[in-house]
């Protein structure tokens, strides 16, 4: 009897014609992997894709996409019985793919695709938002959002993670910052914030390190706020160095409770979240997930 273990890859159909990619799959399957591929079309394929993969009993469920793909993919798993879930494995084929940069996830197709089968499982944390939203690596919120939502797919597709800075660049004039107020354990912030960054992981918007010292497995968020004064000063501090500017304010949490007098919009991974108030928490440990031993996201 083949005992060999199913892996169901949930790939974003934008990625379907990956030739290194087609390639890689058809080489783990030479070696026994019994591998299955799904194809995205829509919002919502993931989640159907996850149940599919637990009625199969599949050990793992690999997301090939962006961020987004990741973030859809982990937050059907979080809501898989913890006795049926798969493990979490990863293909970084997106624009800016921060999450799988940050977890030192390999760019080659054949080494991520190898580390997505076989690699060692690490319990990690998964972010729920408001009950029903989650993210993997981080909400972010205030212009950074809004430039990350709104630049243009051929840009990306064109320039990579280096379209947002210059969108942003050709947005200037919408720069302004959000008022709210940020609870957590013993935390407590009220003003003007241009950029909000709640961090499981380190960095967003192609390659922004907007909560460098994150980890992914302490059971912690990591929050990074810059402060609203001096617009464009503190936009480019942000950019360029950020451990040098004063309009930062820091702050560690397993829960954050953000409050405003009027809609902000978070980006949960790529997935927009508006509103006036969120009630964000660690799910502590509660994916498993592929990842290098020199991830450097691991406490």
């Amino acid at each position: 009897m083949d005992n060999t273990p199913i892996s169901l890859l949930i790939l974003n159909g934008k990625s379907a014609d990956n030739v290194p990619l087609r390639e890689a799959v058809m080489a783990q399957r030479e070696k026994g992997q019994d591998l299955q591929v799904r194809v995205t079309w829509e919002k919502g394929d993931a989640v159907r894709y996850v149940d599919e993969a637990v009625q199969l009993g599949a050990a793992t469920v690999i997301a090939g996409g962006g961020d987004g793909t990741i973030n859809e993919v982990a937050a059907a798993l979080a809501q898989v019985a913890q006795d049926k879930r798969p493990a979490l494995g990863i293909l970084p084929l997106g624009t800016a793919n921060d999450f799988a940069t940050s977890t030192s996830i390999p760019e080659e197709m054949d080494k991520a695709l190898a580390l997505a089968l076989l690699g060692k499982t690490t319990a990690i944390d998964i972010v729920r938002v408001n009950d029903d939203h989650y993210f993997i690596n981080m909400a972010t919120g205030g212009f950074g959002t809004r430039i990350t939502t709104e630049t243009p797919e051929r840009l990306k597709a064109a320039l990579g993670g280096v379209s947002y800075l210059i969108h942003g660049l050709m947005r200037m004039d919408t720069l302004k910052p959000d008022r709210c107020e940020i609870r957590g354990e013993g935390f407590q912030w009220q003003g003007d914030a241009l950029v909000i960054g709640i961090g499981n992981g380190r960095q967003a918007g192609g390659g922004q390190q907007l909560c460098p010292d994150a980890l992914i497995n302490d059971g912690l968020l990591d929050l990074r706020i810059y402060t609203g004064e001096e617009l464009l000063p503190a936009l480019f501090t942000t950019l360029t160095h950020p451990e040098d500017s004063p309009n930062i304010v820091d702050g560690s949490s397993a829960w954050f409770e953000i409050t405003a007098p009027h809609d902000i919009t978070f980006n949960l991974d790529g997935e927009p979240l508006t509103g006036q108030a969120f009630r964000i928490d660690v799910m502590p440990h509660a994916l498993m997930c592929r990842l290098p031993p020199d991830c450097e996201l691991l406490k």
